[in-house]
C-alpha cells in the first residue's frame, strides 16, 4: 500500500478494521469484534491508528492504569502485513507516548509471552529511543489462566521509564 500515511486516534469507525489486523496478525489474542468497537469509543485518547489513504495498516490500544494514573498500558500493537519491516509499530509507540507525557504519563507497561521476540525488540528499542529504564518481570503464569484445553503462555510484565520528552 503506498499513500499518505496519517496517525490519529480511533474512532468508533476503525474499530472492525483493528480486529481484523489483529485476527490477520496471528499472533496477538484476538478479542472479539465488539471489544474494538469499543475501545475505539472508550478509550481513543490512550490509543493511536495508523491510516493510509483514510484505511487503517496498525494500531496501538493502551489504557491508564486507574490505580496508577501515571502508567499507560499498552494492551495490544498490530500492523498490517503490508506495513510491516517499515518501522510502523515502533512510530505508533512513538506518537502515543508524546501525547501522553504531556498528559502526565511517566511510565509504560505492557505484558508479553516469552516467546514473542518481535514485541520484545519493539518495547526493548522504544526504551532505548527514550533513554528509559526497562525492568521486566512475571505477571501472569501458565496457572495463572483458566484451563479450557489451550495453555496460555505466561505474560512477562515490561515496565519502561521515567519517560520524558526533554
Amino acid at each position: 500500500m503506498s499513500g499518505t500515511r496519517l496517525i490519529e486516534s480511533p474512532t468508533k469507525a476503525d474499530g472492525a478494521a483493528l480486529w481484523r489486523i489483529a485476527r490477520d496478525s496471528q499472533k496477538l489474542d484476538l478479542n472479539s469484534p465488539y471489544a474494538y468497537l469499543l475501545w475505539c469509543r472508550d478509550f481513543a485518547e490512550t490509543s493511536v491508528v495508523a491510516k493510509v489513504d483514510g484505511s487503517p495498516v496498525g494500531f496501538v490500544i493502551a489504557y491508564r492504569r486507574p490505580q496508577a494514573p501515571d502508567t499507560a498500558l499498552v494492551w495490544q500493537v498490530a500492523v498490517d502485513a503490508s506495513q510491516r519491516g517499515q518501522g510502523l509499530a515502533g512510530t505508533l509507540l512513538d506518537e502515543l507516548f508524546k501525547r501522553l507525557t504531556g498528559q502526565g504519563v511517566r511510565y509504560l507497561e505492557t505484558t508479553i509471552t516469552p516467546d514473542n521476540k518481535a514485541s520484545i525488540n519493539l518495547f526493548t528499542s522504544f526504551a532505548r529511543r527514550w533513554d528509559a529504564a526497562l525492568e521486566s518481570s512475571t505477571l501472569f503464569t501458565r496457572t495463572d489462566f483458566p484451563s479450557d484445553g489451550e495453555a496460555h503462555e505466561q505474560e512477562d510484565l515490561f515496565r519502561i521509564g521515567p519517560l520524558s520528552l526533554t
